[in-house]
C-alpha cells in the first residue's frame, strides 16, 4: 500500500489510574488504504474501541498516547482542538457501539443528522434538513421526510443504528469507524447494515475500519483484517489469506472455536485461560500464557513480520518473524508452525463453514 488514507505506526495507549497504569494499546501498527474495508476483530478488552477512540480523538484525559497516527499524510497528533473538531465528523466519523445510547432522546433523529452537516458545512437550515432527509432515504428509513422529526424512542434497534449511520455519513468522511455496527441486532438487520456498508464503500469510496467480535461479518464484507490480542496486533492478512491460512495461534484458536452446523453438544473448542490483566501484562508475548507451543522466546515481543502477500505475523513460531531479527534458527520452526494449525472447521470469505 504505497499512500495509505490512515497510517498507524507503533502506537500505544496507556490509562494513569490510582493503582497502575493500564495498557490498553500497546505498538500497534497497521495502515487503511481509500476504499478499503478493514475488520479489526479480537476478544473484548484486546483495545479495538481503544484505538478508534484515539484516532477519532475522543480518549480521556487519563490516557496517555506515544507513536503516531496520520491520516492523509497529516499526524493527528500535531492538530489543535480547532483542527480536530473539524476534522471529526467530517473527513473521519465513528459509527459508536450502541445504536441506543448513541442518539439524544431529548431531540428528533432529523435534527441530529442535520447539526452533522451544520457544524462543518456553511449551508442553510432548509438545505440541511433537504440533506438530512436524503440521508435518512439513503439508509432505509420509510417515509424519511414524515420521521424526520419523530424522537428516537419511536425507532427500533436497527433504524437506530441507521441513524446513526446516517449521521456519520453526513459530510461524505473519506474514512468511517463502524464500532460494532451490529451488536445486539437481528441476523435480518444485521445483513441490511452489511448491505449498507458495503454500499457506501462502492458509492462513496468509504474507506472503513470494521471493529467486530463476529468472524462471520468480517468473512462476508472485509478485505483486511487484523487480530489483536490485549492490546497487540498479532496478525494482519487478506480476509481469505487469514481464513484459509492463519499463522498465530491465537488467530487459529480464534478460528477453531467457531460452531459449526451439525457440531455435536458439548463439543465446542474453547481458549483455556483468561485474557491477561493489562495492568500487569506478562512480558513479551501477551497470549503466551494461554498459548500450548509457548516457548522460552516469547518472554520478547515478536515484532510484525510481513511475507511477501502482505500476511503479517507477530509470532516466535513463525519462521519470518525469526527471520525479521536475523534468526538463524529460523528453519527449525517451520515443524511448530505446522504443529501449531491444529483441527476445526473455519468460516471461509463466501460465508460457508
Amino acid at each position: 500500500m504505497s499512500t495509505p488514507l490512515l497510517d498507524v505506526q507503533s502506537f500505544s495507549v496507556a490509562f494513569h489510574t490510582e493503582d497502575a497504569p493500564v495498557s490498553a494499546v500497546s505498538d500497534v501498527t497497521l495502515s487503511v488504504g481509500e476504499g478499503e474495508i478493514f475488520g479489526l476483530v479480537g476478544e473484548s478488552g484486546c483495545g479495538k474501541t481503544t484505538l478508534s477512540l484515539a484516532i477519532m480523538g475522543l480518549l480521556p484525559p487519563t490516557a496517555r498516547t506515544s507513536g503516531v497516527v496520520t491520516f492523509t499524510g497529516r499526524d493527528l497528533a500535531t492538530l489543535d482542538d480547532e483542527e480536530t473538531r473539524q476534522l471529526r465528523g467530517d473527513r473521519i466519523s465513528m459509527i459508536l457501539q450502541d445504536p441506543m445510547t448513541s442518539l439524544d432522546p431529548t431531540f428528533s433523529i432529523g435534527s441530529q443528522v442535520s447539526e452533522v452537516i451544520t457544524s462543518h458545512r456553511d449551508v442553510s437550515a432548509k438545505a440541511a434538513r433537504s440533506r438530512a432527509v436524503d440521508l435518512l432515504r439513503e439508509v432505509g428509513i420509510p417515509d424519511a421526510a414524515a420521521r424526520y422529526d419523530d424522537p428516537p424512542h419511536r425507532f427500533s434497534g436497527g433504524m437506530r443504528q441507521r441513524v446513526v449511520i446516517a449521521a456519520a455519513l453526513a459530510n461524505e468522511p473519506a474514512l468511517l469507524l463502524a464500532d460494532e455496527p451490529t451488536t445486539a441486532l437481528d441476523v435480518t438487520i444485521q445483513a441490511q447494515i452489511l448491505t449498507l456498508l458495503r454500499d457506501l464503500r462502492e458509492g462513496h469510496g468509504t474507506a472503513i475500519v470494521l471493529v467486530t467480535h463476529d468472524l462471520g461479518v468480517v468473512a462476508q464484507i472485509c478485505d483486511r483484517v487484523g487480530v489483536m490480542y490485549a492490546g497487540q496486533l498479532v496478525e494482519t492478512a487478506s480476509v481469505r489469506e487469514l481464513f484459509t491460512a492463519p499463522r498465530h495461534p491465537y488467530t487459529r484458536a480464534l478460528l477453531a472455536a467457531l460452531p459449526a452446523s451439525g457440531q455435536l453438544p458439548g463439543s465446542l473448542r474453547v481458549i483455556e485461560g483468561r485474557v491477561p490483566d493489562l495492568s500487569d501484562p506478562p512480558p513479551g508475548c501477551r497470549f503466551a500464557p494461554r498459548c500450548p507451543h509457548r516457548m522460552p522466546e516469547c518472554e520478547s515481543v515478536p515484532p510484525l513480520a510481513s511475507y511477501p502477500s502482505g500476511h503479517q505475523i507477530a509470532c516466535w513460531l513463525d519462521p519470518m518473524t525469526r527471520a525479521a531479527v536475523g534468526d538463524a534458527t529460523a528453519s527449525d520452526a517451520t515443524a511448530s508452525d505446522a504443529t501449531a494449525s491444529g483441527p476445526g472447521r473455519h468460516v471461509v470469505p463466501d460465508g460457508r463453514s
